[in-house]
């Protein structure tokens, strides 16, 4: 098995991407400590599927405090992390005309969940990563962080396009480390997220644009991931890998 040996931390876990990535690691060999914000019901029947090949931990990051103790025990319960993947993510909206304190809360979650919440458990990872002979960090972009978004989801765009420099910050900074890291940048996957925008907006909305008529699978994010984790792909280090169905940045 190509990651046997490896255990890595998967943020945002119970969400349709997060499951299809840790069994998609966990076929390869891995173990993965299962990330999770309140479902403890949904973290535990993955592990189950999982054959217990793994750990449960719940933190709340929209917090400040929750990525060093998510980190602290993750390490406590693994040993040794090989593996980050920042996948855990939201996506609100508010408009431009909002009153400016629901225009920052909204900004200031949106920021402290699927970015800031990166940053720290990276700058952790890179830390460990440095005792322990290497390791390797997968960011859970979007396309909408390489060509804009709409208005009431700026700050989703945003915080997607900050992962993707982050991504190659860490790169350029730490490759010479062994720490290694990349991003994926998802258009359109059939998840719960996509669902209510269909369900707002008509799933021909969501299509338009991408050349194979269909979204992504969640299993088809998980089996690139594991891809990412590879030891024979480090030099992938810094790519932003494109899952949209050939859609164009626009």
């Amino acid at each position: 098995m190509t990651l046997s040996g490896q255990s890595i931390l998967v943020t945002g876990a119970t969400g349709a991407i997060g499951r299809a990535i840790c069994h998609a690691l966990v076929a390869e060999g891995a173990r993965v400590v299962i990330h999770y914000g309140r479902n403890r019901d949904a973290a535990e029947a993955l592990l189950a599927a999982l054959d217990g090949r793994g750990w449960c931990l719940s933190a709340d990051l929209s917090d400040p405090a929750a990525p060093q103790a998510l980190w602290d025990r993750a390490v406590a319960a693994a040993g040794r992390l090989t593996g980050l993947v920042n996948n855990a993510g939201i996506r609100s909206e508010v408009a431009v005309n909002a009153p400016m304190e629901e225009w920052q809360r909204v900004w200031a979650r949106e920021m402290r969940v699927n970015f800031l919440s990166a940053v720290d458990l990276s700058k952790l990872a890179i830390l460990h990563f440095r005792q322990n002979g290497g390791g390797r960090i997968v960011n859970m972009a979007s396309r909408a962080g390489q060509r804009g978004y709409a208005s009431t989801a700026m700050a989703y765009g945003a915080s997607k396009a900050a992962l993707i420099n982050l991504t190659k910050s860490i790169a350029q900074s730490h490759g010479h480390e062994g720490v290694t890291s990349v991003a994926l940048a998802p258009g359109w996957v059939r998840t719960e997220m996509a669902e209510a925008y269909i369900a707002q907006h008509g799933e021909a909305a969501a299509l338009a644009g991408i050349p194979i008529a269909r979204m992504a699978a969640p299993e088809e994010i998980g089996e690139i991931t594991a891809f990412a984790f590879r030891p024979s792909q480090a030099s992938l280090n810094g790519a932003v890998l494109d899952v949209n169905g050939g859609s164009y940045l626009r």
